[in-house]
């Protein structure tokens, strides 16, 4: 850790409150208090960074779906369906990031910002299918608009249709391509089109004022800020902090292809509230966040499979520390580097510390975009790999708990992802039952069993934290160790029953967590 790391672990939790809430304001001072001013290009302008690789991995792959953001919503109500179509007009007159396309001049990739048009709602009626393969044909229409690729140069960057599933019963397919769009924005969509909705439909103007900036303002002064002294040093913390990287190996069924090729699943983890509530009440008690929490959790079984005790965890940072960002629509989000060493055995209360500190130490530099630290560190690259970092940890607030519209439904509708940007990539979010969590896994390299074992040693280890957070990492790593013994031993034992006569008693018990009062050895 750097002496900063080590003076913030060491901080009370009142403290690291305070800490946090000047971080906070000190990222919104360090860029200033102008307002980002309106660029001095109409039409063609400068990429930021963060769409400058995504360009440039497109050319490369351009029939690849890996930055598609695909988002489902299930609605239950009657819709105007007319009203619904000018809602997504309005939205798309409102943010330009919307209605840009991507060309070259002069062999420099630029914005080309087109004129508004309306919009023409496509619609696909299901009602006519038997009840019994609806859901399963709307999925798979999810899973094909998810699948189909953007052409950069000519748009349009965002898809829309609507599946008729009955009368008062759709499901609403967004896409849009992650050059002009990150998960906050589908949030400000969503957002957008139930107000627009309700106002069109009672015959009302649109109640939104516009954004005092578009996306390409914020591109070209990012370009203009990024310079100096003060940007030298942020990115001189990272070059410290990034020193000789580590590559995370995870034990894997299958081969590494010698290049990524995206292939993924994703597998889905529900924890209930009670667990919920002992994690927060821990992070309460340490003085971290939620987020933290998991994240420790997340690292300390890395480290249990990988045995590596430097271990790198890539997460998303929304990348909007000013106010006129948080209602716009464009590619904001940075990704930080998260490493924290595991030597020494600590206690997990320990290493929450040392994780607790190294995030916010990265926060402190977080408006360097992870494009100029790739450059910066520069790793061997490895075709077969992602740079700086494989695994993922991501912790979303739910996006679409709050949609509140009067006579309508509204809630997510899940399908199938078939594609993967790291060997894991965890996110999870609270539910109004407890935690949710999705593991996207390169099926290049780990089988759906593998996934499962992963997750099911997850839940154990979240749960003994939470009871025991003075364990030790060895000591939770000789957890799983006999817990998967337990499980070999159940299995053999099924086997030669089924070889004689079955028995019922013969099912795998319940996942028992030792209690507080068990002893465990801290060697």
């Amino acid at each position: 850790m750097s002496d900063i790391s080590q003076r913030i672990g060491n901080l009370s939790p009142e403290k690291l409150a305070l800490l946090s809430k000047l971080l906070a304001e000190k990222s919104k001072a360090q860029t200033g208090n102008q307002v980002i001013p309106r660029r001095t290009q109409e039409n063609h302008c400068p990429l930021s960074f963060a769409q400058e690789r995504l360009w440039f991995t497109t050319q490369v792959e351009p029939d690849n779906p890996v930055y598609n953001i695909p988002i489902a919503l299930e609605i239950k109500g009657a819709i105007n369906v007319a009203a619904l179509e000018q809602s997504f007009s309005e939205i798309i007159r409102r943010h330009e990031a919307l209605r840009t396309t991507f060309t070259m001049i002069e062999d420099q990739p630029v914005q080309v910002i087109g004129g508004a048009r309306p919009f023409s709602l496509a619609i696909c009626d299901l009602s006519e299918l038997p009840e019994s393969e609806r859901r399963a044909e709307a999925t798979r229409l999810a899973t094909e608009a998810a699948q189909r690729c953007f052409d950069l140069a000519r748009g349009p960057l965002l898809r829309v249709r609507l599946l008729r599933m009955a009368e008062h019963h759709y499901v609403i397919l967004f896409s849009t391509h992650h050059i002009v769009c990150d998960e906050w924005s589908m949030g400000v969509l969503i957002q957008e089109m139930i107000t627009l909705l309700k106002f069109f439909s009672e015959g009302k103007q649109s109640p939104l004022a516009d954004p005092a900036i578009q996306y390409a303002d914020f591109s070209e002064w990012q370009r203009e800020w990024l310079q100096g002294e003060e940007f030298e040093q942020h990115l001189s913390y990272w070059k410290k902090q990034l020193t000789d990287l580590p590559t995370l190996v995870l034990p894997a069924e299958y081969p590494r292809p010698p290049v990524q090729t995206f292939r993924g699943a994703t597998k889905l983890l529900r924890l209930d509230d009670e667990l919920r509530n002992e994690v927060k009440a821990l992070s309460l008690e340490e003085g971290t966040t939620l987020f933290m929490t998991l994240l420790a959790a997340f690292k300390v079984l890395l480290y249990c499979y990988s045995g590596q005790r430097d271990i790198v965890v890539g997460t998303d940072i929304a990348n909007r520390s000013r106010r006129e960002m948080e209602g716009l629509i464009g590619f904001f989000a940075n990704q930080l580097v998260l490493r924290t060493n595991l030597s020494g055995n600590p206690a997990f209360r320990e290493f929450l510390n040392r994780v607790r500190a190294i995030t916010l130490d990265a926060y402190a530099h977080q408006d360097v975009p992870f494009e100029k630290v790739v450059r910066a560190v520069n790793p061997k690259r490895d075709p077969g790999r992602t740079p700086l970092f494989q695994a993922k940890f991501v912790f979303q607030n739910a996006a679409f708990s709050n949609l509140e519209v009067p006579g309508l439904s509204v809630g997510g509708f899940e399908f199938v992802n078939t594609t993967a940007k790291f060997d894991l990539l965890f996110t999870m979010g609270e539910a109004d039952q407890g935690l949710v969590g999705s593991l996207e896994y390169s099926s290049e390299l780990f089988s759906n069993n593998t996934i499962d074992r992963m997750l099911r040693h997850f839940e154990v280890l979240l749960r003994s934290i939470a009871k025991r957070p003075d364990m030790t990492l060895d000591a939770l790593k000789e957890l799983l160790r006999e817990i998967d013994e337990r499980d070999r031993a159940i299995k053999s034992e099924e086997y030669e029953q089924t070889r004689s006569k079955p028995r019922r008693d013969a099912r795998p018990k319940p996942i028992e967590i030792p209690s507080s009062d068990l002893s465990w050895s801290n060697k």
